[in-house]
């Protein structure tokens, strides 16, 4: 695989990172609505927090890190996603460690949320330094419990 590299996200990138959230677990789940996930795509990249992993000029995913949004004070992880033709080639590890060094310095930990019904990024996120730290029932919708994790990102 050629080298991956990394950029702010700007809307030239949307289409493939509309791609790669809708053809996820969490893309079916939470943006089959027509327009939510443009919306929360065109979102991070107007606050600047929407960071793109390329192969040459393809984009092959992203991931959406919002500042002091769990608890006011730490880094959010709010969404992240790979191409469905992209998946299973370190790209998602990738795109989570270059996150967690953009987390790195706002913060000594990163938090993110992960639905029940998506048992292997639970376990990819158990794999990579997270741990479960909560759960949190019918948080976006009824039925589906969130599993809080989070990572310390420095010691100290």
């Amino acid at each position: 695989m050629r080298e991956i590299t990394f950029a702010k996200g700007d809307e030239q990138y949307l289409k493939d990172c509309k791609d790669a959230l809708l053809r996820s677990a969490l893309g079916e789940n939470y943006f089959s609505s027509p327009g939510t996930a443009e919306s929360a795509i065109l979102e991070g990249i107007r606050r600047g927090n929407l960071y793109i992993a390329l192969i040459g000029e393809e984009c092959v995913g992203f991931a959406y890190i919002i500042p002091k949004d769990a608890f006011h004070s730490f880094p959010y992880l709010h969404l992240i996603a790979v191409k469905e033709e992209y998946r299973d080639t370190g790209i998602g590890r990738a795109l989570l460690e270059y996150s967690e060094r953009i987390a790195s310095e706002m913060a000594d930990r990163l938090f993110l949320v992960v639905a029940d019904y998506n048992p292997d990024a639970k376990r990819f996120y158990e794999r990579n330094g997270y741990r479960q730290v909560g759960e949190i029932p019918d948080l976006y919708r009824q039925g589906i419990t969130e599993y809080l994790m989070a990572k310390k990102l420095k010691q100290g």
